[in-house]
């Protein structure tokens, strides 16, 4: 617990462990970095970072869940619901794109960290309020006629996942240029309206 006065709050240290590891582990690499590092660059104790992690493999997860939460943010923000259901699907790929061009070093630490910890149960467990929210503005769409009512929720939420998250993480983490960004988000709605107009 915090003392009386403390500036530093639980929930503030966490974030600050957070932040320190997202930076050490962009440095040095999740086998190389140790817990001593982070804490270090905290400005916490050891015992602290134990209070919300098991060790540093947890932090991975952590980080991830971070990433997707702002992600989620931003589309609470940006997004209306009386918006189309594409014009809603161009913001949230414009918004997977710009978060994974901005934060593109943390996740591919956030990949490579998960397939040497093998944490992907728990990846599916954090995409999960993703996926809800997102099954919630298809269902809506499809009581409008917006889109085609044949598919199912769950899936088409998946799907339309894993197609932005995959072609924004090949424009910004393994092509030498990401000067066709635009044209691939063109392409990619292009490619959804196709498949969802009824």
């Amino acid at each position: 617990m915090s003392k009386e006065g403390d500036p530093i709050s639980q929930h503030s240290k966490k974030e600050l462990i957070l932040k320190a590891a997202i930076k050490v582990l962009s440095e040095k690499g999740l086998e190389k970095t140790k817990v001593s590092d982070v804490v270090q660059e905290a400005g916490v104790a050891q015992g602290t970072f134990y209070l919300y992690y098991q060790s540093k493999n947890a932090l991975i997860p952590a980080i991830a869940d971070n990433m997707l939460q702002y992600m989620l943010n931003q589309m609470k923000t940006h997004i209306s619901p009386q918006d189309t259901f594409f014009d809603q699907m161009e913001k949230i790929v414009g918004i997977t794109f710009e978060t994974t061009h901005l934060y593109r070093e943390v996740l591919g630490l956030c990949y490579s960290g998960m397939a040497v910890t093998g944490a992907f149960l728990e990846w599916e467990e954090i995409y999960k309020p993703y996926y809800h929210w997102l099954e919630e503005r298809i269902a809506a769409a499809q009581l409008k006629g917006e889109i085609r009512r044949d598919m199912r929720v769950d899936m088409i939420a998946k799907i339309v996942v894993e197609m932005m998250e995959g072609v924004a993480e090949q424009v910004y983490l393994f092509e030498e240029s990401s000067s066709n960004a635009l044209i691939y988000q063109q392409e990619l709605m292009a490619f959804v309206k196709r498949a969802l107009t009824p």
